[in-house]
């Protein structure tokens, strides 16, 4: 199929931006799931507003102890060591792993963010870095810790007349443990599974369980998790008597193989 006929605006600046999507438009940046939406027309806007021209909506920037990133980088960029340092290489190894090449080509971050599909990647690994999602709106910014902004299958607490701007990232040191362990049947599938675990030195670690058909599960203290990690890990699955038996093996697996990734010297 082909999509329904829709009007196109290329906003070259933030206020117009904003005043586009304020009368009914749909953003678009890297339309890597919005085009296939258009084309199975579940998705039927009356405009389209190409973010991609806008000042600013990709690269990174470091200041202090923050990387703040475009929401218009793609996930090729942050592959290819946009990122600096041992954030970079954690993002870097997870970016890799999203679909293929010519996806990551256009794929960005903001635009998964935003799209909140449970099973994305950057759903389940912003939340386990600690990062904050900066929006946009009439009102200036606003700062979302992302371990709550994606609040159901394909929702997230943006405003109707906000657009993400960046996403901001800690610079995490080179000590930092961490574990990234996700379940697909093949390369460049959704994952079914995705695990996360984030070990500071002097710190608690942070541990995530998402792509389980709803918002990620954050574990701000994953403490008991580290020291008793399978008898943990099915306590925390145990919250899901939705899934079935083969899944719930999964995300205990998940867990399991994320903790072990991050306890590693």
């Amino acid at each position: 199929m082909k999509p329904a006929a829709f009007a196109y605006a290329r906003p070259l600046d933030w206020s117009e931006a904003l005043q586009l999507v304020a009368s009914g438009a749909r953003p678009a940046a890297g339309t890597q799931s919005l085009g296939p939406l258009l084309n199975l027309r579940l998705a039927q806007p009356d405009m389209l507003a190409d973010l991609r021209h806008l000042p600013d909506y990709a690269g990174v920037t470091v200041t202090g102890d923050a990387i703040r990133i475009g929401a218009g980088t793609t996930h090729a960029a942050i592959e290819d060591g946009a990122v600096p340092g041992r954030t970079g290489a954690i993002m870097a190894g997870v970016a890799r792993r999203i679909a293929y090449r010519p996806v990551r080509n256009r794929g960005t971050i903001g635009g998964s963010l935003a799209h909140a599909d449970p099973a994305a990647d950057w759903v389940a690994v912003m939340p386990a870095l600690g990062a904050t999602a900066i929006a946009l709106g009439p009102r200036g910014e606003r700062r979302i810790a992302l371990d709550g902004f994606v609040t159901g299958i394909f929702e997230t607490a943006l405003a109707s007349d906000e657009l993400l701007r960046a996403v901001e990232v800690p610079v995490l040191p080179d000590a930092v443990g961490w574990g990234h362990w996700k379940f697909c049947r093949k390369i460049g599938e959704f994952s079914k599974v995705t695990a996360c675990v984030l070990a500071v030195p002097g710190a608690a670690p942070r541990a995530v369980l998402a792509a389980l058909d709803g918002p990620p599960r954050v574990i701000a203290d994953a403490s008991a998790l580290m020291a008793d990690t399978e008898a943990e890990a099915t306590r925390i699955v145990s919250g899901f008597p939705e899934l079935d038996d083969w899944r719930r093996a999964v995300a205990q697996t998940a867990l399991m193989q994320a903790v072990a990734a991050a306890s590693q010297p």
